[in-house]
């Protein structure tokens, strides 16, 4: 068996090395640095997958992962290389990404540290499936989609809240977790807020089972949502109808699936420099697209700001409106609506994974800011997206913020001037 270097990290979080004959290979649980032993089980003409078979050599940024789920769990991809050495391989992946896909020449960006690097996530979805044998509810097993783990509250990712939470939710649905809705597989997401109550929203299924139980099993559980197979919102099934939250020093009221960031202290040093970036630049009038509950538009226009803000979640929308009464927040998809706000002086994006639809490029391009400042939590598509903007745009900077210890997720913001001004 040969023995492979490990050079990189690839974006799902796998190692990179190269065979003999010089094909790429990508091997999960391996850091740059070491020298390994693997077995390919998937092969392509250019590049293949490989299955870790022993360490030969360990890198020095490796290290014992501290999660008893982590063999084969995927919910972490990078639990095994120490904290310093993750910084630098998203530091490598926002470049490569920028380089490769945007063809633009960026150096590896700063990384910012999460102030935490375990327990740092408000907000966790499992999955669970009811089974003959019994019912499984955890994560997806590593590059194995149709198998789920079962996880226990020992998963160091989520706040301790959400820990304890799922410790006792799993004690209190019953046998073939008959407490909750009917239906073989459920989407149990649980989020906490700055006080330690916790929400649970349950995504599929029918018949709501008997929720109310729950919530006396349950002391930290204050309220359950439920959206039925085939329904596009959620409904209440229990409890308070909004979780209130503490933000960065701002009160928001959350439910359902409204979206907040998953790492409320690395979302705070974010949203801080999105934030100093707007005021160096001094715009009258900003668009906020996918402005979600509003946390930008809030602020600013305590600033004496003029904010218009884009969103397409209804209850996302209501709570900008209440928070920030001044400002124009408009329900509707970006790509359908952002025509009608343009011109403005500066724009802030932060559109979901997949990043832009190329309408909302074109309208950017077509009647430009002076100032763009682009979120976006995948280096891939916010490379494209850059890449759209095309000549309309310049770069003047580029940030990374480690929001997602342990995987191979960043979130990263650029900031742009109008190349024609």
């Amino acid at each position: 068996m040969p023995k492979i270097e490990i050079t990189g990290v690839a974006a799902g979080g796998a190692g990179v090395g190269r065979l003999p004959d010089g094909r790429v290979t990508f091997v999960h649980r391996t850091a740059p640095g070491d020298v390994v032993e693997a077995r390919v089980v998937e092969a392509k003409p250019r590049w293949t997958r490989s299955e870790l078979v022993r360490v030969v050599e360990p890198s020095p940024d490796r290290r014992d992962a501290p999660c008893p789920h982590y063999d084969r769990c995927g919910g972490c991809t990078l639990q095994h290389l120490g904290y310093e050495a993750q910084l630098r391989a998203k530091a490598r992946l926002v470049s490569d990404a920028l380089q490769r896909i945007g063809r633009l020449a960026i150096d590896p960006p700063e990384v910012v540290p999460s102030p935490s690097e375990f327990r740092y996530r408000n907000r966790v979805t499992f999955t669970l499936r009811r089974a003959p044998g019994g019912v499984v509810a955890g994560f997806h097993a590593l590059e194995e989609p149709g198998t789920l783990l079962d996880i226990s509250g020992a998963c160091l990712l989520p706040e301790a809240p959400i820990a304890e939470a799922w410790a006792g939710l799993r004690g209190a649905w019953g046998p073939e977790a008959s407490r909750l809705p009917s239906g073989e597989e459920l989407r149990l997401t649980l989020r906490a807020s700055a006080d330690g109550r916790v929400s649970l929203a349950i995504d599929g299924g029918y018949a709501p089972g008997r929720p109310e139980a729950l919530l006396d099993a349950v002391p930290a559980l204050a309220a359950i949502w439920h959206r039925r197979a085939g329904s596009a919102t959620f409904g209440l099934l229990a409890g308070d109808e909004t979780l209130r939250e503490r933000w960065a020093g701002e009160e928001l009221d959350v439910s359902g699936d409204v979206f907040t960031q998953v790492n409320r202290e690395g979302a705070a040093s974010l949203e801080e420099h999105v934030l100093a970036r707007v005021r160096a630049a001094g715009p009258a009038r900003v668009l906020d697209a996918y402005c979600g509950v509003g946390l930008y538009a809030r602020r600013l226009e305590r600033e004496g700001v003029e904010v218009v803000g884009i969103e397409a979640h209804p209850d996302a929308v209501a709570e900008a409106r209440r928070a920030a009464p001044s400002s124009r927040i408009i329900e509707g998809r970006v790509e359908d609506r952002v025509a009608e706000v343009l011109p403005v002086e500066l724009a802030i994006l932060n559109p979901p994974r997949a990043g832009l639809d190329a309408a909302v490029a074109a309208a950017l391009v077509a009647r430009p800011p002076a100032r763009l400042i682009y979120v976006s939590c995948d280096p891939a598509t916010l490379a494209r997206d850059l890449r759209r903007l095309g000549d309309a745009f310049e770069v003047v900077g580029v940030r990374a913020f480690d929001l997602f210890p342990q995987t191979a997720h960043v979130e990263t913001m650029v900031e742009m001037r109008c190349a024609t001004t």
